[in-house]
Order: C-alpha cells, then sequence, then structure tokens
C-alpha cells in the first residue's frame, strides 16, 4: 500500500522535475534542508513576546491556522492584522505547507516576515511530510514548546499522530507532565494550543481520554485552540467544562482574536 506521504513526496518530485525544464534538471532537491535567511523563529519570537507584553495584564492575541498553498490570503491576513493593530502576538496552529517542502516553509516564512508583532508556528501534518519536520526544527524549534507571558502559560504541542504511524508518542505526555510545574511561579493560568484536536482524524484517539486527563491537570486551564479542520467550531469536547477552539483555514479568510484578561478571556471571529 502506497501512504499518503509518500504520494506527496513524489509528486512534489514531480513538480520540481517539471519546473526544471525539458532536460529534466532542477537546481535544487524539494525536500533539501539546507536554505538560508532566519532560523530558530520561535525562540527569537517569544524573546520578543515577553518584552513587549511582560508588564500587562491583559493580552490580545490572534490564532491563525492552515496557511499552506494559499499564500495570497495568508498575505492578506497579515495585512489585516497589521492593519486593524490589536493583536500583540501571533499563534500560527500549524499545517504552513502542503507537501513539507523546504521551498514551501521558506515562502510561507517570507509571507508571515511581514506581520508586525511577533509570531510563533504549531507543526501540523503536511508539515511533517518529507523532510518536514526537519526543516520545521531548523526554521521554528522543538515541536513541543511553551511560554509565559501575563502570568498565561501557552502550551504549544505536537498532536499530528497518523503522520508518524502512530508510532512517536504524539501528544508527548511526558511533556505536558512536565509542564504542569515547569516555572510554576511564573503562572496560573494555561491555555494549550494543538493543530489536530482529539477525536480528528490525525489524532491518536486511542489516547483521547488520557489527553483529556493531562490538559486537566494544567494549573488554570482556560481553554484548548487548534487548527486543521478548515472550519471555525467551538465545542466541549469532552464535557468537561474546557472549551476547545477550531480555527479556520486561511482561505476561508478569518481568523479567531482571543483577549485574555485577570477575570477570564472573551474571542471574536475576525473577517478579512
Amino acid at each position: 500500500m502506497i501512504l499518503k506521504h509518500e504520494f506527496a513526496m513524489a509528486a512534489a518530485v514531480a513538480l520540481a522535475f517539471v519546473a526544471g525544464g525539458c532536460d529534466g534538471v532542477f537546481d535544487y532537491h524539494p525536500y533539501d534542508v539546507r536554505f538560508g535567511g532566519e532560523l530558530g523563529i520561535n525562540g527569537t519570537a517569544i524573546g520578543r513576546i515577553g518584552a513587549l507584553c511582560g508588564g500587562k495584564d491583559t493580552l490580545r492575541v490572534a490564532f491563525v491556522s492552515d496557511s499552506h498553498g494559499w499564500y495570497t490570503e495568508t498575505g492578506d491576513m497579515v495585512d489585516d492584522i497589521n492593519r486593524r493593530g490589536r493583536a500583540d502576538f501571533v499563534v500560527h496552529l500549524g499545517d504552513l505547507t502542503d507537501c513539507g517542502t523546504t521551498k514551501e516553509f521558506v515562502w510561507q516564512r517570507d509571507v508571515l516576515a511581514g506581520l508586525g508583532v511577533p509570531y510563533v508556528a504549531l507543526l501540523g501534518n503536511h508539515d511533517c511530510l518529507g523532510t518536514g519536520e526537519e526543516t520545521y526544527r531548523r526554521m521554528y524549534g522543538e515541536g513541543n514548546f511553551s511560554f509565559i507571558v501575563a502570568r498565561i502559560k501557552f502550551v504549544c504541542l505536537n498532536t499530528n499522530a497518523t503522520e508518524y504511524d502512530y508510532v512517536a508518542a504524539n501528544p508527548d505526555f511526558n511533556y505536558m507532565e512536565g509542564q504542569w510545574t515547569a516555572d510554576s511561579a511564573l503562572f496560573d493560568r494555561t491555555v494549550v494550543c494543538m493543530h489536530a484536536a482529539p477525536y480528528s482524524d490525525q489524532f491518536n484517539n486511542n489516547v483521547a481520554k488520557p489527553f483529556e486527563y493531562y490538559v486537566s491537570k494544567f494549573p488554570g486551564i482556560m481553554c484548548c485552540v487548534y487548527g486543521h479542520d478548515h472550519r471555525l467550531s467551538a465545542g466541549d469536547i469532552f464535557g468537561d467544562g474546557l472549551m476547545y477552539y477550531g480555527v479556520d483555514c486561511a482561505a476561508n479568510r478569518s481568523y479567531l482574536l482571543f483577549t485574555f484578561t485577570p477575570d477570564g478571556y472573551e474571542y471574536e471571529v475576525v473577517s478579512f
């Protein structure tokens, strides 16, 4: 049986072959992870977020997702976020690319670099194709990461299981457990971010209930935010009172803007 990622790799190679001209020569391999430009974007952005927002008690965060292939729409989204000037920072919930090729990562990086505020990006299932995860790690950082601002810990998780054939520990419960208490004096509320939500086709749904338990142990858990489904949604997935918010894809020209205050949070759908 030919797996989904093998189809994607074959398609990417074929496209590169055609683009090289009639003699079939191309000047790069689509999965060559050597590239120039900015590296370690998430780490740099987290430092900037801390510097810009460290003294605030109210945060406005734009959550965007699934910009893969939609460069014009993503550019329009960047322009809209800049024009409105309301977001302190942006969280991209993954699927920067269609096939995980290095060129796609570079193209998306170039578009998102136009944001006037810092942004971090999660790893999506499409980003795992080919050598995409390696490119992502070089360009952005580790698949699981967290940061604290205004006493809120944003825990960003790799929840893509299918592309790993369910072998890798995604979600990584050891990482999640460690984050319950890491830097505990600095935060008392938590927002969990992911690409694929529990009970989606990409999540390892054999461990959906343990995931609910591990999420519930985060201090002051406020909500979870995810992408992947290419539609807006809001629901109490487990019936335990914790809301999960789904962010639409860039093609549908919307994103979610959350306002976190000491008393709670509210959100709005922003269309552009």
